[in-house]
């Protein structure tokens, strides 16, 4: 705890004043960030530190396994679907990111016995369930586990009136990354291709052929 007292002392008396105006801005003109950063709650997950984004940038939500709650207008509160809702509806955000990970947690948990003393656990997992492979557990099944769990995110999130209408509308896109904790890489879900690929080989792709579910910026 006292490094992390450190920590904030650091911020207060050398990072601050350096953006003090920045963060008055942020503070008079209210955030207006351009994308929703969905990512795992897993540590070597670093949002900002992937993205090189600085305050104001991201709005982000954090859960066990980067997954989104299907959408439903009669069973209501999900903090997750709270912030789907809040960052297309009120924020207008441009972007949104859907990142999982290799070596997941929440992905390995899917192919173990369940645990019925975490309850919370079990039933918010039956949100990557689809995704599971009908193989035997190896690191090749948990990584292709991972991506097509990012794919199955993605198109649950197609289920919130307020993303579709975005997708459609061409002012929202959707993207899938998976990070690779142990190479520093970040691959990203060509819709063409139906793989993930190294960023650069979709740098610059604006335009999706008709019908496109998933557009790249």
């Amino acid at each position: 705890m006292d490094d992390l007292l450190q920590s904030l002392n650091r911020f207060e008396r050398r990072f601050f004043p350096r953006y003090r105006e920045h963060f008055r801005r942020l503070v008079e003109k209210g955030q207006q960030p351009r994308m929703l950063f969905i990512g795992c709650s897993d540590s070597r997950v670093v949002p900002y530190l992937l993205t090189g984004a600085g305050p104001g940038e991201l709005f982000v939500v954090r859960n066990v396994g980067n997954l989104v709650p299907i959408w439903s207008d009669e069973h209501v509160g999900h903090g997750t679907a709270a912030a789907v809702e809040y960052a297309v509806a009120v924020l207008g955000v441009r972007d949104i990111v859907v990142c999982g990970h290799s070596h997941c947690g929440a992905i390995r948990a899917l192919y173990d016995d369940h645990d019925l003393a975490l309850p919370n656990l079990n039933a918010w997992l039956d949100f990557a369930r689809p995704a599971v492979l009908p193989v035997s557990v190896s690191e090749e099944a948990l990584r292709r586990t991972e991506q097509r769990s990012v794919v199955l995110q993605l198109e649950r999130l197609l289920e919130y009136p307020m993303v579709r209408q975005g997708v459609e509308a061409g002012r929202l896109f959707l993207h899938g990354w998976h990070y690779l904790i142990e190479a520093g890489k970040v691959l990203v879900l060509d819709v063409e291709r139906g793989s993930f690929v190294e960023a650069d080989a979709v740098m610059g792709v604006q335009a999706q052929p008709e019908g496109a579910v998933y557009q790249l910026q």
